[in-house]
């Protein structure tokens, strides 16, 4: 199985990625071709969906920047992490939400499941 702190690490910065075309590789290389994404405010599946709400998240948050919350801990297939979405630099995130995501055998994720602890009123 493949390394889950750096599976996280890719994983923030595909949505750090400003670049569509950069963005849409790293969506291709992390992700399976059938892999989804779900949240409270997105249920998509497919490169193209992912990228799309990574681009939305940014449109709605612009200059902000994702971080790894704390440690990333998983266990078989499955993998859990906190980040943080601020200002780059800020000690205070404006958004704190806890990811799971379950890898495939090759360690692409095949899906993200993520929940938000903290939001702007």
């Amino acid at each position: 199985m493949s390394d889950f702190a750096a599976t996280a690490e890719r994983y923030i910065a595909a949505w750090n990625e400003t670049d569509a075309d950069a963005r849409a590789k790293a969506v291709a290389e992390l992700w399976t071709e059938d892999g989804g994404y779900t949240d409270p405010l997105a249920a998509v599946t497919g490169h193209e969906g992912i990228a799309a709400v990574i681009a939305g998240a940014q449109q709605m948050f612009p200059g902000l920047v994702f971080t790894l919350g704390g440690a990333v801990d998983g266990h078989h297939d499955t993998m859990r992490f906190t980040w943080h979405l601020g200002p780059e630099g800020a000690t205070e995130p404006v958004v704190v939400g806890f990811d799971v995501a379950v890898l495939s055998e090759d360690g692409r994720i095949r899906n993200v499941y993520g929940f938000l602890d903290k939001v702007p009123a």
